[in-house]
Formats: structure tokens, C-alpha cells, sequence
């Protein structure tokens, strides 16, 4: 599954609650339309991350 980075323009690819950008950048889900970059710690808007459980 993808969701749409809002913040960068480009795709997470998502396994669970983390997810992998195109660029490579490590993402982790913090609600349904919220991302943290784990190497900068900034937060990213994106489109609907929802909690698969």
C-alpha cells in the first residue's frame, strides 16, 4: 500500500505503522493523515495512512 506525502510530493510505501519514501527516507505513522520522518523528525501531512488492526 501507498499513501501521498503532502509535505514532499512524492509516495510512502507503507508495511504496518512504518514506511519507506521514495527517496528512501524512513517514515512512521503517527495517526491516519500524519508521518514523522525518523531522520529529521519532522511531521508530514499525508493522504489516508489508516491503522490496519
Amino acid at each position: 500500500m501507498s499513501v501521498f506525502d503532502y509535505d514532499d510530493g512524492d509516495f510512502i510505501f507503507t508495511s504496518g505503522d512504518t514506511g519507506f519514501d521514495s527517496d528512501g527516507d524512513m517514515m512512521m505513522r503517527m495517526g491516519d493523515n500524519m508521518a514523522m520522518d525518523m531522520e529529521t523528525g519532522e511531521l508530514h501531512f499525508t493522504s489516508g495512512w489508516d491503522d490496519d488492526d
